[in-house]
């Protein structure tokens, strides 16, 4: 395999050192000048997050999201516009309440997860049973009976809803030795018992509503204090459930102890049909290389249990920010700037992919992507997407930051190309400089992602503000690259058992919902 790169960087992962300031540079001084000294950074995402809000692929929030965004490039003068992909399932999410009724009475920390049914205008009470194994066919169907009337509790309950770092700090390494033992055990036991995602979540849902359960009753921990993850619902008839860790343990002890204990949920929710589905598209247009691209992308798309403020807002704003910054401070770039505010990521890249189908165009006149999609930390990590030859082409922009935006930034060339966990991928599967501008932690995995914690207070400013500065000059220095970045691919590492490598296959996108659960 060969490997051109530079010769003061590094093969991966190595920090490039601080660079002075280029003052002979006016674009880029304009640059940072809009971006860390009349930044808008932060009162663009505080107006998504309390305002607009989640934006649920089909719902009316993530049309009011981006009506709201056009309205701003509007304002700066680039030219938006929503591109229909396809359809999806409508739904508008209204209030939950969960009460516990019996042993005694609490008000439940919970909330109905995505595309739910309701509870259709008025409470519904009901005892509670705990989900049986499916895989014996014959001791299912026997049990089956008992959930008619009940809530299904469809999740293993935690053994502590503490921390690990916390248990092992209070409690010791052995004890918590124990309970990690007894904590996998319990989730083996219910590998088959899957009411989160795929056809047999599906079917498991269907037996249960047909049994006549009224509800559906789950929990995904995240592992750290009061954070839960809220994903989708699988019922169709009945509302489905998510608690927190510690209210759905309470009501699993009860139910798995034979105490009694009696629910009472009212939700409320409306199914609005097959509803059209947009990106929304922003455009700079080049001035001498129009037919050529730089292009900047986040999914704008996120679930609703809470405000969807690291993921995506973070990234959309710091694309958002970004092309107002490009357009005060370089408003005539050589080649054409786009920017993509998907939607559909959060059901597989579904908007990025079909918008790369529809596009041919963009994909062949690429001359980089920058995508970003993990959270509120500082970017630090840039790569060449398993292109052998970009690094050259990166090192050159990345030697013109200043110092503050350069410092810590760790450049892996060749790299890999992104392979589905964000919307770079949709592009770097065409052999496109797809490149993914990745970020650090920020407590993203345990505290905000797809958790109902997700919420302004979360967004770390100067980061904020430094993301979309160097976007912004990323995006510039590849618009003025005399030289377009190669397509050559490096040779893909061999896979389990030593089979050979494969660059990521594109993925033909659904149109609807209904070829999504073909």
């Amino acid at each position: 395999m060969r490997l051109r790169l530079l010769a003061f960087l590094a093969l991966s992962g190595t920090p490039l050192a601080a660079q002075s300031f280029p003052t002979e540079d006016p674009v880029l001084r304009r640059i940072w000048s809009e971006g860390m000294v009349s930044s808008q950074a932060m009162g663009l995402i505080q107006v998504l997050t309390d305002s607009v809000g989640p934006r649920l692929t089909g719902s009316p929030g993530m049309l009011s999201g981006q009506e709201w965004l056009k309205a701003n490039y509007a304002k700066w003068g680039i030219s938006a516009r929503s591109e229909q992909y396809g359809t999806w399932i409508g739904w508008r999410r209204g209030t939950t309440q969960v009460d516990l009724l019996a042993p005694r009475v609490r008000t439940l920390d919970g909330m109905m997860l995505a595309w739910s049914p309701g509870t259709r205008g008025k409470p519904v009470q009901g005892t509670t049973v705990i989900l049986a194994d499916p895989g014996d066919s014959a001791s299912f169907a026997a049990w089956l009976p008992q959930v008619k009337g009940k809530f299904v509790l469809g999740s293993p309950a935690e053994p502590t809803c503490r921390p690990d770092s916390s248990y092992i700090r209070w409690a010791g390494q052995p004890a918590f030795q124990e309970l990690s033992q007894a904590r996998q055990r319990e989730r083996a036991a219910w590998q088959r018992r899957n009411l989160g995602f795929g056809p047999g979540a599906k079917a498991l849902a269907q037996r249960l509503e047909e049994a006549g359960a009224v509800g559906v009753i789950t929990s995904t921990w995240t592992g750290g204090w009061g954070a839960t993850r809220i994903f989708q619902a699988q019922t169709k008839t009945v509302p489905t459930v998510g608690l927190s860790c510690e209210d759905y343990g309470l009501v699993y002890r009860l139910t798995s102890r034979n105490q009694g204990p009696r629910l009472r949920v009212s939700a409320e929710a409306e199914f609005l049909g097959e509803v059209p589905v947009f990106n929304v598209i922003g455009e700079i247009r080049g001035s001498e290389k129009p037919d050529e691209y730089v292009m900047l992308s986040a999914h704008f798309d996120s679930w609703d249990g809470s405000s969807g403020a690291t993921d995506n807002g973070t990234g959309s704003v710091t694309m958002l920010e970004a092309m107002r910054i490009l357009k005060a401070a370089y408003p005539a770039p050589r080649r054409t700037i786009l920017v993509g505010h998907w939607s559909g990521e959060e059901q597989g890249l579904v908007g990025s992919r079909a918008f790369t189908e529809d596009h041919p165009e963009v994909v062949r006149g690429l001359q980089a992507l920058f995508n970003q999609d993990n959270g509120t930390g500082r970017v630090v990590n840039l790569g060449a997407a398993g292109l052998l030859d970009a690094g050259a082409n990166i090192a050159r922009w990345v030697s013109r930051l200043p110092g503050d935006l350069s410092q810590g930034l760790l450049l892996g060339f060749p790299g890999s190309p992104a392979g589905g966990g964000s919307d770079n991928a949709s592009f770097a599967c065409y052999g496109a400089p797809g490149l993914g501008l990745g970020s650090e932690n920020a407590d993203y995995g345990q505290y905000t992602w797809h958790t109902g914690r997700d919420t302004y207070d979360k967004v770390i400013e100067p980061n904020l503000k430094r993301n979309a500065t160097l976007t912004a000059m990323l995006a510039y220095l590849a618009s003025e690259d005399p030289a377009n970045v190669p397509r050559e691919r490096r040779i893909v590492a061999p896979g389990p058992g030593g089979a050979p490598g494969q660059w990521p296959a594109c993925a033909k996108p659904p149109r609807s919902s209904a070829e999504s659960n073909r």
